[in-house]
């Protein structure tokens, strides 16, 4: 999960470059799904939500060239805290 802090007056500029950036990721191995969505309480407040197969696949889809020009510059605008999190299963937690 990854969030932004993008002001009501610039999401209609927003909006384009994260699909961008959702397409040249939806494109690497081991993708599984993502969704967009703002946070009811604060309009400010945008989330990307992204599957992938393995934190692995996650982090190798960062490194092809076309994703570094298309998302790695919108992603590094991303409100700085951790990012990946695995499900209770893989974790094998109780």
């Amino acid at each position: 999960m990854i969030r932004f802090r993008v002001g009501e007056a610039v999401q209609r500029e927003f909006g384009p470059r994260l699909a961008a950036a959702v397409e040249v990721l939806s494109r690497q191995k081991g993708f599984v799904a993502a969704r967009t969505g703002r946070n009811v309480d604060d309009p400010e407040l945008l989330a990307l939500t992204m599957e992938w197969e393995n934190v692995g696949s996650y982090r190798r889809a960062l490194s092809p060239f076309e994703v570094k020009m298309a998302a790695v510059p919108l992603l590094s605008e991303a409100i700085d805290e951790p990012t990946a999190y695995e499900s209770f299963e893989a974790a094998h937690l109780p």
